[in-house]
């Protein structure tokens, strides 16, 4: 919290404490879709133990985080690392910060997720993630244990 209260603090410094420093989703409401809809398709594929499109999807990730502004930093960090992801194994570790980056934001802003996205936990990783639907599907582990987990 006192990383997020620093971010605020340096943004609200350096930009005069305009409008930009500040985007509308940074404000209250909803989690911004372009960054939701792209780490959606990347939660669908780890859940299913594949990687297709993750570089692509945290590509767009990243891009509409830097658009979110500084407090987005670490979306737009965690965003960049999975794109370098190597193996499956890899992207799911790079998945977890990831998660944890929006989780964080999320909260930091008291931001929802859209209608029919929910947050998710899993014990085993400890880490969170969101996911459309109301069966779990855990990106962490996929097939092997893809109920593994619980709804916030």
């Amino acid at each position: 919290m006192k990383t997020l209260l620093t971010m605020l603090v340096l943004a609200v410094a350096v930009s005069g404490c305009n409008k930009q420093a500040f985007p509308e989703t940074a404000r209250g409401g909803q989690m911004s879709r372009a960054v939701l809809d792209p780490y959606l398709k990347i939660e669908d594929a780890l859940s299913q133990d594949s990687t297709e499109g993750i570089r692509q999807n945290a590509g767009e990730i990243a891009t509409a985080a830097t658009a979110l502004g500084a407090p987005a930093m670490k979306i737009d960090t965690a965003a960049v690392q999975l794109t370098a992801a190597g193996d499956l194994d890899d992207a799911r570790e790079k998945f977890g910060t990831l998660s944890e980056a929006i989780d964080t934001y999320m909260k930091g802003f008291n931001l929802t997720a859209p209608e029919g996205v929910r947050v998710a936990y899993c014990p085993m990783a400890q880490k969170p993630w969101l996911q459309q639907g109301s069966m779990l599907a855990n990106p962490y582990y996929g097939k092997a244990m893809p109920t593994c987990g619980e709804f916030r």
